[in-house]
């Protein structure tokens, strides 16, 4: 794999991850040290230590305005990944996701303006506010809300795009259908192919909704962060939306490759009726945009990921 060194136009570039505890955030510090040789990188989260044990991390509380001027914005790139995730669950926490989702960047953006950053920051958001179609989804395809979760994420998108209208923020976002795998230990997705996984291990079965047609668009975790590091150092992504692609499977799909590996079944059920009003339908995505901007390439294959699986 080539190393990259980043740097800016003072040197060495700056980095904030501001949610380093999460799931992508752990593998893309690890990717960006790894990869693209990053010292300068400082992170942020709300627990008392770093999940992975870095020195180079501060506390802080996204939902305290006055806690926030402890994160450093005097720095090039700010990947914000602060975010409570979910689907039927944001229907009785709908407090928490509002406040941690919505409330929480606009706290961040507060301190960003307060503190005068010139930041370029990269904001993750998700297939989730994509009205499903047997067509792949470009970026101005027509949108649908069926969660609080996705309410909260596109009204972040527009929090972002007006204060980028009104103040200058910079910024770029990047929607995120389905990421699997992890170069990093114990940092886990919680998504549809680990679900799989543990179901295939644990009860050698795997079970699906309706006919297992609905097809994703699945993204290796290690491609992720690549394009994220590509679409932050981009000078053609600023100031909008990309989305991020990979391949294209139906669950039955997925499902079958998974219990193949594992000796498992695939078993279908009917829907239930309340997980059924909150499926999107298919969301597979068109990258083309994003693809064409900064002339990324994908490396991995879900095929190939039996791989890792005997690790």
């Amino acid at each position: 794999m080539k190393e990259v060194v980043l740097t800016g136009s003072g040197g060495l570039t700056k980095i904030a991850i501001v949610g380093s505890n999460s799931y992508i955030a752990r593998n893309l510090y690890q990717c960006l040290k790894r990869r693209y040789k990053a010292d300068n990188i400082k992170l942020y989260d709300y627990t008392d230590l770093s999940f992975d044990g870095n020195d180079n991390y501060t506390q802080i509380n996204i939902l305290d305005r006055s806690d926030l001027a402890r994160i450093d914005l005097n720095c090039d790139i700010v990947f914000f990944m602060i975010g409570k995730t979910g689907t039927a669950a944001g229907f009785d926490d709908f407090s928490t996701f509002v406040s941690v989702n919505e409330l929480g960047l606009l706290n961040f953006i507060s301190e960003y303006r307060r503190q005068k950053s010139c930041a370029k920051i990269i904001f993750p958001s998700t297939r989730l506010v994509y009205k499903g179609s047997h067509s792949p989804l470009k970026e101005d395809a027509p949108k649908e809300f069926k969660t609080v979760y996705a309410v909260n994420k596109f009204a972040c998108e527009q929090y972002l795009q007006q204060y980028g209208k009104m103040f200058g923020l910079r910024y770029c976002i990047f929607r995120i259908c389905v990421p699997y795998g992890t170069e990093v230990e114990g940092a886990g997705s919680y998504g549809t192919a680990e679900f799989m996984i543990k179901s295939a291990q644990s009860e050698k079965k795997i079970t699906l909704y309706g006919d297992g047609s609905v097809r994703r668009t699945v993204t290796h975790v290690s491609d992720l962060c690549n394009a994220l590091i590509a679409g932050a150092f981009s000078d053609k992504c600023i100031n909008d939306v990309f989305n991020i692609g990979g391949e294209n499977y139906s669950l039955k799909e997925m499902a079958d490759i998974i219990s193949a590996k594992y000796n498992a079944s695939v078993e279908f059920v009917p829907w239930p009726e309340h997980a059924l009003e909150i499926e999107s339908g298919s969301t597979v995505f068109d990258d083309t945009k994003f693809k064409e901007t900064t002339g990324f390439e994908y490396e991995h294959h879900f095929k190939d990921w039996e791989i890792e699986w005997e690790k």
